[in-house]
């Protein structure tokens, strides 16, 4: 039998691999429902990088087949058994702080940098060259492949759910969106929203106040509009608060009001310690001033109960199961309009042993004091896990080890792919170990020899889970 170079392989095709992930990385695949069509129900957006991704796929002979728009799939092999490989190609937003376009791909000191080129477009295009080395190579197989394309993993997950609903299920399979060597497991993820009275009075009042992009990133910028008898007195202690903490920013009078722009750090909400959160370190600085009624509310529920508080400490809520890890929560939308309302979007990352009703009763402590009501989203979703000595967790953990020469175990992590859609799915990487996670972050990068790598490790997993 003949031994096969995956990694040669790879790199041969490492200037065609680039030109298709450029071309994917220029779709601005943001959802964007205000827009959306009868053939786009999720705006043009995922649409477009639908029609780009199964473009690819059937100039290169595979079988596709897009569904109603909200999902795709790239077909492959023969059998009675089907692997299912679910990927993604919408994004984030982009939001503030690039150095660089972030639709338009550049590769600076062997990083190429744009939206989407870690979660999820790079690893998405490195593993469909994994399965177009089969292909090519004309290798015999056993299985079935569906290479499956999600549209919305970055919200509520409709395309995905479609597509499960009106298509046959994999029997096991993984996602090639989050990390090196495997995630087996997954936390529960469930959000709630506090909900404020929009109302002031005093001597200080808060006209809005606005931070965050989405429930799932930690806040990179927050911003406050406010009324005030002394502006001097707030610029003063603002920039001596600047001084003494971890962000930057302004405070200048624009039209009557005082205007606060605050910048921290984005990062992904399964680890909110990544992050620097601006929404929380604003009302932190607020909260230093005489607010009233549900403006006070509001700023103190944050500055008080919520910053720098992912552990839910101040909620006694703290807990970690020994193999999922810790609950975990991240502040992700804070808003406030004078006359309306109130809200702060709570997303949690929940370990087994805790459930939505343990959270609910936990936040609710808080309500009385701080005059809050909590209302919980739809949609959740609880732990998910596969046991270490399953076949298909031990095979693509063996594949690493042969590839990089490094030992290799399973691990559990608070963010959700779609891997937990399928009994037997994992996440299985594109991201390896001591690389920069910059997912939902400006400047987000992914190494280019990290894609090669990653190709031939997909090669080699998909042929023998199919073989």
């Amino acid at each position: 039998m003949t031994t096969i170079d995956w990694k040669k392989e790879a790199e041969s095709r490492k200037d065609e691999l680039l030109a298709d992930l450029k071309a994917m990385l220029r779709v601005k695949s943001v959802r964007d429902e205000s827009k959306k069509t009868e053939d786009a129900p999720l705006g043009p957006g995922p649409k477009a990088g639908l029609d780009k991704f199964l473009g690819i796929a059937e100039r290169d002979g595979f079988a596709t087949k897009n569904i109603d728009g909200m999902a795709g799939q790239i077909a492959f092999g023969d059998g009675d058994e089907t692997l299912g490989i679910l990927a993604h190609v919408d994004v984030m937003p982009a939001g503030e702080g690039w150095n660089t376009d972030p639709f338009e791909p550049v590769i600076k000191d062997g990083k190429l940098y744009a939206r989407g080129a870690s979660d999820d477009k790079g690893p998405s295009m490195a593993c469909y060259y994994g399965l177009k080395i089969i292909k090519e190579l004309n290798l015999p197989v056993s299985k079935k492949v569906a290479f499956i394309l999600g549209t919305d993993e970055e919200s509520s997950w409709r395309g995905m759910d479609y597509y499960f609903k009106n298509m046959p299920e994999p029997d096991f399979g993984f996602s090639p969106d989050a990390f090196f060597p495997i995630i087996n497991g997954e936390k529960g993820n469930v959000t709630f929203d506090a909900k404020f009275d929009g109302t002031n009075g005093g001597k200080y009042e808060l006209v809005k106040f606005n931070s965050g992009l989405r429930e799932n990133m930690v806040p990179r910028d927050a911003e406050a509009w406010v009324k005030a008898t002394d502006y001097k007195e707030m610029i003063k202690a603002f920039d001596e608060f600047i001084a003494e903490n971890p962000v930057v920013g302004e405070a200048d009078i624009h039209d009557g009001q005082l205007y606060i722009h605050m910048i921290g750090k984005a990062a992904h909400a399964q680890e909110p310690k990544r992050g620097i959160n601006a929404g929380t370190y604003l009302a932190l600085f607020l909260n230093q001033f005489d607010f009233e009624n549900g403006a006070k509310d509001f700023i103190t529920f944050a500055a008080e109960k919520l910053h720098l508080d992912s552990r839910l400490k101040n909620f006694d809520m703290n807990y970690t199961d020994d193999v999922m890890g810790d609950l975990t929560m991240n502040p992700g939308l804070l808003s406030f309009e004078d006359g309306k309302e109130g809200s702060i979007t709570l997303n949690f990352r929940y370990p087994k042993g805790t459930d939505p009703e343990y959270i609910e009763k936990g936040l609710n402590t808080a309500a009385d004091e701080y005059h809050v009501h909590f209302e919980m989203h739809d949609g959740g979703m609880v732990p998910h896990y596969v046991d270490e000595d399953d076949p298909l967790v031990k095979t693509l953990l063996n594949v690493y080890r042969e590839q990089t020469g490094e030992d290799a175990h399973g691990q559990v992590v608070g963010g959700g792919t779609y891997g937990r859609l399928m009994k037997r799915g994992v996440a299985f990487g594109a991201m390896f170990p001591g690389v920069p996670d910059t997912m939902h972050q400006p400047n987000e990068f992914i190494p280019v020899d990290d894609l090669i790598k990653a190709a031939a490790i997909y090669a080699q997993g998909i042929y023998e889970l199919i073989k």
